[in-house]
């Protein structure tokens, strides 16, 4: 593989440095600090990053036609702070993880969904999106004895995949890398041997996806989850990490796989369902997704297999 230019590699060095000490800096501070700080971060960023803060009342006004102007400027700056506020209690690490239960709710009923799907033998494949505080909802799990694995996407700079494997491991999440060689068999090999094979499918990335509808819209959204489920029997669960007074609450669902020799038919309505429960979770708490992403950037060709006339509606929670 050819090597990145020197500028682009020193470049990539400093970042790691800057992340690296930024993180020890915030590493000692209460959950508290540092979520009033990020908060602060977050309303700043929507004011000076101009070209995110398009990007995220772009996506409203697709999302939310209904809405006025002024309201959309309200949930994208939100947004902001809620992304700033999650950022830095993630990076609280010692705080983090001594008040982990306290912070993240679980009930009971919710838990019973994730036991039922693995008392199955066959593995979870447990599907969440950019909601909430996602790397919460892998800690918490992790952490209350599940076995959990979780794809991830590589940064640009292998010290800063490292570096988030890392802080992952220590709540008890490892992750495959998907760019990976054998990440495919690494998947494969979790759900048979029963563990929870965790996956966000809320974004446009240059992954095979399956065009379903998303606010109305059709939407890219990687169908790995679905297919994995097909190929392996494994029981398919949904979950969400929401912010709520005090801290966060952490609800499941479990999404029938279709019953149909049609693997394709099947992988479709699947990743339809699984996209509508996303939808549902956003609905919920909109200040709580990355507005900033362009989900609809990729468009559908003519040779694309025909969407569902609608995702199935998710039962209300």
């Amino acid at each position: 593989m050819e090597r990145p230019p020197l500028a682009k590699r020193l470049k990539r060095f400093l970042r790691y440095l800057l992340i690296r000490g930024v993180l020890l800096l915030l590493q000692p501070l209460p959950l508290g600090v540092a979520r009033a700080l990020g908060a602060r971060l977050g309303a700043l960023a929507y004011t000076l990053v101009g070209g995110e803060r398009r990007k995220a009342l772009k996506s409203l006004a697709v999302a939310f036609p209904e809405k006025s102007d002024a309201e959309r400027q309200a949930v994208a700056r939100d947004a902001f702070r809620h992304l700033g506020a999650a950022a830095l209690e993630v990076a609280c690490t010692g705080a983090l993880d001594r008040g982990l239960e306290r912070l993240v709710a679980w009930p009971e009923e919710d838990r019973r969904v994730l036991e039922t799907a693995l008392a199955r033998g066959r593995g979870v494949v447990f599907v969440s999106g950019h909601v909430g505080n996602w790397e919460l909802l892998a800690r918490r799990v992790a952490r209350a004895g599940y076995p959990s694995q979780s794809i991830a996407k590589e940064t640009t700079d292998p010290r800063l995949t490292e570096l988030v494997g890392r802080f992952r491991e220590r709540g008890g999440v490892r992750s495959i890398w998907r760019g990976q060689e054998g990440a495919a068999r690494a998947m494969l090999r979790a759900l048979r041997s029963g563990e929870i094979l965790g996956i966000l499918i809320d974004q446009d990335t240059r992954v095979q996806s399956l065009f379903v509808p998303f606010f109305g819209q059709l939407a890219a959204t990687p169908r790995a989850a679905a297919d994995l489920a097909i190929r392996t029997g494994a029981a398919v669960v949904t979950g969400f990490c929401h912010r709520v007074e005090g801290g966060y609450h952490l609800s499941m669902e479990e999404v029938p796989v279709p019953q149909t020799d049609d693997r394709e038919a099947a992988a479709l309505e699947l990743t339809a369902a699984l996209s509508a429960r996303i939808e549902a979770a956003i609905r919920r708490t909109p200040e709580q997704w990355v507005w900033m992403h362009q989900r609809w950037k990729t468009r559908p060709s003519p040779a694309a297999p025909s969407p569902l006339p609608e995702a199935a509606p998710a039962p209300a929670r």
